[in-house]
């Protein structure tokens, strides 16, 4: 694409700073540089339309893991690990909130509840023996105990008749949330650019040289908040994680709110309006979700409407709405990557399915080393 002395000019001349998606991370990070750098030029390059990996297509989920997946964390990290973890998301959340009023972005304090199965007797045994265990561990964060046993309030069926209630867990709406960061970045005199994909970056004396498909550039700094992409652009220690999820059409007199979690969080529903909002089902098949391309199997819709028809709504007529995927960025370990990968380069990737709850604490960590 040949550009103008205008474009040129006043989109891709003297720029400070290059940021590579304008997600949660890319946004937040955005923002924290205007305050600290209030004359810089910041430019935000999209791949998409929209905001192109999990931060437009996510669940809304306001989480910092259920039971199930803390006590799956502790086998591969350390107590203390674990801890961090779960601050740096409860942090994170309250990060979110500061940036975007609650009102907004329709925040509801519902609480999470954890379902199991029948089939997952042990699992389920396992996490309320863990209980206190799990309680003791976070209470220097909260102050108070996390999880308690509850009888089904919902007639899930073909789940064990008690669940596992969080009540500090809350909900928003995701693309109300999003529109008020990208309000809060244009008001701030920060440019996006829609449609342009980042193919290739080389780092030079004094700048960064950056090669897209429809220009060629250079930024004094480039920042990569490219999560589930990030292998594209070379950061092979994050791997891709598509996540597919359906809506149903409008539900009469729908009693089911909250937040819900099943099978160690790999299934997640809950309500938005008088709607079910279903996703999940990567362990399904973890090698054909470790891609970037955004589209729905059979393999997983089917067990989500499954789901959908025999435990949360068994005795109601349901037709679903919408279908689609987003990708997440996942590796061995689930603490996020915040580091410079020389003096103009930095990245914050890695956000393993917690985007809404890290992503603006590690969009604002971007902005204090670069």
């Amino acid at each position: 694409m040949k550009l103008s002395f205008w474009e040129q000019q006043s989109w891709l001349s003297n720029v400070d700073y290059t940021i590579i998606g304008s997600g949660i991370v890319g946004l937040t990070c955005a923002l924290h540089l205007r305050k600290k750098y209030p004359d810089s030029k910041i430019l935000i390059l999209e791949k998409g339309i929209l905001p192109n990996g999990a931060s437009t297509k996510n669940a809304g989920f306001a989480c910092f893991g259920s039971i199930s997946e803390i006590i799956a964390d502790l086998k591969t990290h350390t107590k203390a690990e674990v801890l961090d973890l779960v601050r740096q998301r409860y942090e994170g959340l309250l990060e979110l909130r500061e940036l975007v009023d609650d009102r907004k972005m329709s925040y509801q304090n519902l609480g999470g509840y954890e379902l199991f199965t029948q089939e997952s007797t042990a699992l389920y045994e396992h996490c309320v023996e863990a209980l206190p265990e799990i309680n003791a561990l976070l209470h220097p964060i909260f102050k108070t105990d996390v999880y308690q046993v509850q009888n089904n309030p919902f007639q899930f069926e073909k789940i064990q008749p008690q669940v596992i209630f969080n009540k500090l867990e809350g909900q928003i709406h995701t693309g109300a949330m999003m529109q008020s960061l990208l309000r809060k970045v244009y008001e701030n005199g920060i440019l996006i650019l829609n449609s342009i994909e980042v193919q290739s970056f080389q780092e030079q004396e004094n700048r960064v040289e950056i090669f897209t498909d429809q220009f060629q550039f250079h930024s004094k700094n480039v920042i990569l908040a490219t999560n589930g992409f990030s292998a594209q652009l070379g950061i092979a220690v994050v791997k891709p994680a598509r996540a597919q999820v359906l809506i149903t059409e409008p539900i009469d007199n729908l009693k089911i709110k909250g937040t819900f979690h099943l099978d160690e969080g790999y299934y997640y529903f809950r309500n938005i309006d008088n709607r079910i909002l279903l996703g999940g089902g990567r362990n399904l098949d973890f090698k054909t979700e470790e891609t970037t391309i955004m589209t729905e199997t059979s393999l997983i819709q089917n067990r989500l409407d499954q789901l959908l028809k025999e435990v949360i709504l068994p005795d109601t007529e349901v037709r679903v709405a919408q279908r689609w995927s987003g990708i997440m960025g996942v590796g061995v370990q689930k603490k996020p990557i915040v580091k410079k990968l020389s003096e103009r380069i930095a990245l914050g990737v890695r956000l393993g399915g917690m985007g809404i709850a890290i992503g603006s604490s590690v969009g604002k960590k971007l902005s204090k080393i670069i």
